[in-house]
């Protein structure tokens, strides 16, 4: 059931999962993105006393902050170190309505069908082999009537220019080699895999970046960063 999994990808998290945590570090503008997400997500799926899953947690800097919302949220990966990372945040912190697992998606929908109100898989189809197989794995997993979200990078020259020459090279924000261009996501092909996984898509949200004020905002440009929320049917 593990089979949509890139093992250079998980070593590439795994080699820099003891600083998940470190505001500073590689992971800057996920802890930067962070409320903004969290909101966003908040606002259309109130969030407490919800059964969520993050789907793709890595270091848990969602996960987390979904669990001190008053969610109840369940964080799986693939990458060991990273779950080692987040579960021992969450013991610092005293986090107590979050667990992880070291699963892949598909199984766990495999294992608990319908289980979830809210499923979340943020800043992870790209890196995945198959990124329809998660969308499907999510619709699976979340609850007739519950919410999904994902994010991801939009695939044209600006999101090239953006999230690698500028992200990774010029302001380097993120470290070389985080994103592979052929596995960016257009908005049309993750509206389509939403679909035909019987998801109805209900909102697109773009991420933007100020370079001056080195700050992040959501927007309605969803040219280069974005998300997209989803509601199975009841």
């Amino acid at each position: 059931m593990n089979t949509n999994v890139d093992p250079q990808e998980l070593a590439k998290f795994s080699d820099l999962a003891h600083r998940w945590w470190d505001p500073e570090s590689e992971f800057r503008p996920l802890h930067q993105i962070n409320p903004l997400r969290l909101d966003w997500i908040d606002r259309q799926a109130e969030l407490a006393n919800k059964n969520v899953v993050d789907v793709g947690c890595g270091g848990g800097i969602l996960s987390e902050s979904m669990a001190r919302r008053g969610a109840q949220v369940l964080g799986i990966d693939l990458a060991t170190k990273s779950l080692r990372v987040a579960q021992l945040h969450a013991m610092e912190a005293q986090t107590l309505n979050v667990k992880y697992q070291e699963i892949s998606a598909e199984a766990l929908a495999h294992e608990r069908p319908s289980a979830f109100d809210v499923v979340t898989c943020m800043e992870m189809l790209e890196h995945v082999p198959d990124p329809a197989s998660v969308v499907l794995a999510c619709a699976k997993l979340v609850k007739p009537g519950g919410h999904v979200f994902f994010s991801t990078l939009n695939r044209n020259p600006k999101a090239y220019l953006f999230a690698i020459l500028g992200a990774e090279y010029l302001l380097k924000l993120l470290p070389k080699g985080t994103h592979q261009y052929a596995r960016f996501i257009r908005p049309s092909e993750l509206t389509q895999a939403c679909r035909d996984a019987g998801l109805e898509p209900t909102e697109f949200r773009g991420l933007g970046y100020n370079p001056l004020t080195r700050q992040y905002s959501l927007s309605s440009d969803i040219s280069v960063n974005y998300m997209l929320a989803c509601r199975r049917p009841r």
